[in-house]
């Protein structure tokens, strides 16, 4: 069974840098599209970015894009998300999720339900 789990989130002032991983056990990563969300309090979880199994397509939400970017390396199982110039509005818990790369359907935006595993979330806090 795969499982993931985040690691990075913390507090950063606002225009500052994180970078989130998403490291998996029990399978090989490359199998699958990863795709990262976030939750604020009293919000929906919505997607941020996916990446595809080989890497080579990426999406990112419109919040998001040219501050953000999606990485992986299938060798360390690991995903990456960098997120540059950060904003109070950023503030979430942040998820990776995996969708298997046969699930039919359409990958963005993302349908939640197609994503069978998570992880547990890490926590990201912009604030001065």
């Amino acid at each position: 069974q795969l499982q993931l789990v985040e690691s990075g989130g913390g507090l950063v002032t606002p225009g500052g840098s994180l970078r989130l991983s998403c490291a998996a056990s029990g399978r090989t990563l490359k199998n699958y599209a990863i795709g990262w969300f976030r939750q604020a309090p009293g919000k929906e979880r919505e997607g941020v970015s996916y990446i595809s199994s080989s890497g080579g397509i990426t999406y990112y939400a419109d919040s998001v894009k040219g501050r953000f970017t999606i990485s992986r390396d299938n060798a360390k199982n690991t995903v990456y998300v960098q997120m540059n110039s950060l904003k109070p509005e950023d503030t979430a818990v942040y998820y990776c999720a995996a969708r298997d790369t046969q699930w039919p359907g359409r990958i963005w935006p993302p349908v939640l339900s197609d994503y069978k595993s998570w992880g547990q979330g890490t926590q990201v806090t912009v604030s001065s």
